[in-house]
């Protein structure tokens, strides 16, 4: 696992890469943009108290509080963009490491879409779940990479597998390395933590994934 997310990280600048980063980093920046113009022009053109000094002080503290929120939740968004552009980091990938293989069919845009809306709405709704293990403090730690673990790992190996595998091999395929599917999601969890690494952990758990599968469906052919 170590030379899959070593390979990942060599990766990283390849221009197909940075041109997919850039993209998704453009499209976060324009929907904070909007969220912020339009929170601007509610608290200016509303006063809901009637006296100005409150008003004024509620435009002020909803400025703040909405740049705090854009702080910490842009790193989010911009790895739900990325995940619309995963299945170009594996083209890329594959490109570059397995030319032999054939072009995979891929994923449906809507198909990819929708997906990256069901994880990010499922990790979301965990996470603050596992907020309650904040009162035992030595659980949260493990309870998230557990909880994450699983997750990116099983949804990660989903994107690559079916791009060349039915859905039945896709599942023998996970279920005969359920370890290995769960240590690279895990790794992909502790990336998340990162700051600034975080908005490229997307990429490089795909590109990670990639040569895992890769080298698991090239054991099983092997094991017959």
């Amino acid at each position: 696992m170590p030379t899959a997310f070593l390979r990942a990280f060599g990766q990283l600048f390849d221009p197909r890469i940075l041109r997919l980063l850039a993209a998704s980093l453009l499209l976060s920046a324009l929907c904070f943009v909007a969220v912020w113009a339009g929170v601007a022009w509610l608290l200016a053109s509303t006063e809901p108290f009637g006296l100005s000094w409150l008003d004024n002080a509620l435009r002020v503290l909803g400025g703040l509080a909405t740049l705090v929120l854009t702080w910490f939740l842009f790193p989010l968004l911009a790895s739900a963009f990325v995940g619309l552009f995963l299945d170009r980091v594996a083209v890329a990938v594959e490109a570059r490491h397995y030319p032999h293989l054939p072009r995979a069919p891929g994923l449906p845009w809507w198909r990819a879409l929708g997906c990256s809306l069901r994880f990010l709405g499922t990790v979301l709704v965990l996470n603050v779940l596992l907020l309650l293990l904040w009162f035992v403090p030595p659980a949260y730690p493990v309870g998230y990479v557990a909880v994450n673990g699983l997750l990116l790992g099983r949804e990660y190996f989903e994107l690559v597998a079916l791009r060349r595998l039915d859905p039945a091999g896709a599942r023998r395929l996970r279920r005969a390395n359920a370890i290995g599917v769960f240590a690279v999601g895990a790794a992909g969890a502790f990336l998340l933590t990162l700051p600034f690494v975080n908005f490229v952990a997307p990429v490089l758990l795909t590109a990670a994934m990639v040569h895992r599968v890769e080298a698991w469906r090239s054991q099983a052919a092997g094991g017959g």
